[in-house]
């Protein structure tokens, strides 16, 4: 089933359950399926690894926003992205432990031949495409960096 389909009815069992935190992140992601449908040179239809960027795109800016109002002591607008984030990160592929990560990191600079920090964009450019949508860029790109200057 697509996730269009999953999350159309994600959202009627929200509105019987009455639960605005689940429904508010679903109508978010209804939303953000509907704009890449629409959007211009579009095709009207998402592939799979269109929608995993979508959804990682919307818990990106969620993980963003919290951290803004956390540094600004607002408990209460923390609350509610926190809540959204949970919601999106269900419909996220599962995502490599911090261990599964430093392996496949680890095969893909050896398969690069990768040897200094000076390497790091070719390693990137072949981590980002190997782990997209299973590992965050920011993690990636730490553990590259952490890896090529030892």
């Amino acid at each position: 089933m697509s996730l269009e389909l999953n999350i159309n009815a994600a959202i009627k069992a929200a509105m019987l359950a009455r639960s605005e935190a689940e429904l508010r992140a679903l109508r978010a992601i209804k939303a953000a399926i509907l704009l890449a449908k629409t959007a211009e040179g579009g095709s009207g239809e998402l592939t799979d690894a269109d929608e995993t960027k979508m959804l990682q795109k919307l818990a990106k800016q969620r993980k963003d926003s919290l951290e803004i109002f956390r540094q600004q002591n607002r408990e209460d607008l923390a609350k509610k992205e926190e809540e959204e984030l949970e919601v999106i990160e269900r419909y996220l592929p599962k995502q490599l432990s911090e261990a599964e990560l430093r392996d496949a990191v680890t095969r893909i600079i050896a398969e690069t031949g990768a040897t200094t920090a000076a390497d790091m964009g070719k390693v990137m450019g072949a981590a980002t495409k190997q782990l997209a949508g299973k590992a965050d860029g920011k993690a990636i790109s730490a553990l590259v960096k952490e890896l090529l200057t030892k």
